[in-house]
This record gives structure tokens, C-alpha cells and sequence, in this order.
């Protein structure tokens, strides 16, 4: 099995609708892909509305990509299966979520200030009907040719965490983010733990503390972790009893990492699955052509 557990989509910063990422995905030859969107589950139905006129035979894992911060230090938390109703971590996901458009005006001053001809016109066209975050933006220097990639704009020089551009938005204490999605029936993921790309990341005493506030799993296959950051990263899961997935973090033409770049181990999947009771994976089996179907 080929398995895929954190992608994007237009519901929030990637450029696949809902419906063409999970065909993206059996075209990739993917078995199971996870949807996390940023905070946001407005792709869901979409995308399971999808499953049926596929041509291969495909699981759908519903989540979110949650932003959360701990002294300081932004992070991301995968949460897999939870009730998308439950009204706790509901109000949470919409704080959140409020808070990108003020955000995303603020980092476009910041930029402006430095120079960068930009404007919250051209933001908001990229945005479209997505909830704006940070790949937007970058989106938007990488047409004015500020930066080459969107990647590129991740630095301390423009929108990586505390680079000049960045400005900070509601984000969720990641202690209480893994309570409201284990009483959401959900289970939860440390999203590319040592990206320190990205900026900061939080230290090993915090991820133990983490594990044992109920910490499910680490993403240690991640584009953003080199060969030797996986295999730490593996070696800390495997002491402090978390599962390890690997995931393409996938944003459709927004970044050149395809779909199933990284994957997670059946049995790793299995054991999320089994975890969680807030939903359940929705499998879809493939159309068949006329001549294929067995006869009455």
C-alpha cells in the first residue's frame, strides 16, 4: 500500500481543488490519502464526493493541519479522524482561521515597508476563495521575482517564523490542541518536527511532553528533514512510544514535492485508524468499464 497522510488543497494553500487532488492521487498510484488542510475541513465533502468516479480504488483520511504555539515557537499538529462538528475544537479551527485575514494584512505591510512592490489586491487574487496563509503571499513574491520559489520565501529574509515579513496569528496551545482532538475522537501527528527551514523549532523536552499528553505520532519522512534528521527523529519516536509516518506534504503546483513522495507503513496506518472514533476512512472501489463487470 502507498500511503499518503498530509495534503492540501484549495481550502486552504494548495492549488488542487479538492476534487483534482484526490484524482491526483490515484493517478499517483496512491492507496489512501489523507486531506489536511490548514486548519479547515471545507475541503471534505468535496473530495469524498469525488471517490466514486475514480479508476482506481482509493481511501480518503479526513483531517486538518492545526497551527499551534508554544513559547513562542509555531508549530503544527496533523489531526486525523476527529469529529469535524465536535464544538470545541470547531470554535478553535474558526479563531484561527479569523485571524489570517488581519495576519495576512499585516505581513503585507511588512513587505511593502521593505520595499517589495506588493499589494493586497494581488494577495487576495492568488487567495482567492482559499484560507489565506504564508504560500500565498510567497506566491506573490515569486511573481514579482522578489524569490525564485515558493520555498525561497521561507527564510529569515521574508516570511520564515520572526523573519522581517513575519507577523504571528491566533494559534492554539499544542497541549490543548491534542485534548479537544483526542475528545474529538481524533488522533494526532507532530507535523515535520525538525523543518528548522522554517525557523525555530521546539526542543526534545517539549515533544516528550507532548507524548505524554497523548501525542500519537511524529511525521519523520518529510521533505524538509534530511536522512539523518529521519533516522533521530525515529529513534526519539520509538522511545517515547510514538508511531512514525511519512507524508509528501503535498500543495499541488504551489511546491514541487509530488504526491506520495514520502509514504507511511501500513501497519502505522492501521494503528491510527484503530485509534480513532470520531470518523472513519472513506473508501471508494473503482468504476469499471462496461466489458469489465461481471455478469448477472
Amino acid at each position: 500500500m502507498r500511503i499518503d497522510l498530509h495534503t492540501h488543497s484549495t481550502a486552504s494553500d494548495g492549488t488542487d481543488t479538492p476534487a483534482e487532488l484526490v484524482r491526483n492521487a490515484a493517478g499517483a498510484g496512491l492507496d489512501v490519502v489523507a486531506l489536511t488542510d490548514h486548519d479547515s475541513t471545507r475541503g471534505h465533502a468535496e473530495a469524498i464526493a469525488a471517490l466514486p468516479g475514480l479508476d482506481r480504488d482509493l481511501t480518503l483520511v479526513t483531517g486538518a493541519e492545526l497551527s499551534c504555539r508554544l513559547d513562542g515557537v509555531s508549530l503544527h499538529l496533523l489531526a486525523y479522524l476527529f469529529d469535524p462538528y465536535e464544538p470545541e475544537l470547531l470554535r478553535e479551527r474558526e479563531l484561527v482561521r479569523d485571524d489570517r485575514i488581519p495576519r495576512a494584512r499585516t505581513m503585507v505591510g511588512k513587505l511593502q515597508e521593505l520595499g517589495v512592490p506588493i499589494t493586497w489586491e494581488q494577495v487576495a487574487r492568488i487567495a482567492g476563495d482559499a484560507s489565506l496563509g504564508r504560500p500565498h503571499i510567497a506566491t506573490a513574491l515569486v511573481e514579482l521575482g522578489v524569490v525564485e520559489t515558493v520555498s525561497d520565501a521561507f527564510t529569515p529574509e521574508w516570511l520564515a517564523n520572526g523573519g522581517r515579513a513575519y507577523a504571528e496569528k491566533h494559534e492554539l496551545d499544542p497541549f490543548e490542541a491534542i485534548r479537544l482532538v483526542k475528545a474529538a475522537g481524533g488522533v494526532t501527528v507532530f507535523a515535520h518536527p525538525q523543518a528548522v527551514k522554517r525557523g525555530e523549532v521546539v526542543p526534545d523536552p517539549a515533544v516528550e511532553r507532548f507524548a505524554a499528553a497523548g501525542l500519537d505520532g511524529m511525521e519523520a519522512d518529510h521533505v524538509d528533514h534530511d536522512a539523518p534528521t529521519r533516522a533521530r527523529l525515529r529513534a526519539q519516536a520509538a522511545d517515547l512510544g510514538l508511531l512514525v509516518t511519512g507524508s509528501s506534504d503535498y500543495h499541488g503546483s504551489r511546491k514541487s514535492v509530488p504526491l506520495g513522495a514520502y509514504t507511511t507503513d501500513p501497519e502505522v496506518y492501521a494503528e491510527l485508524t484503530r485509534r480513532a472514533s470520531g470518523a472513519r476512512p472513506v473508501r471508494a472501489v473503482a468504476r469499471q468499464d462496461a466489458d469489465e463487470r461481471p455478469q448477472a
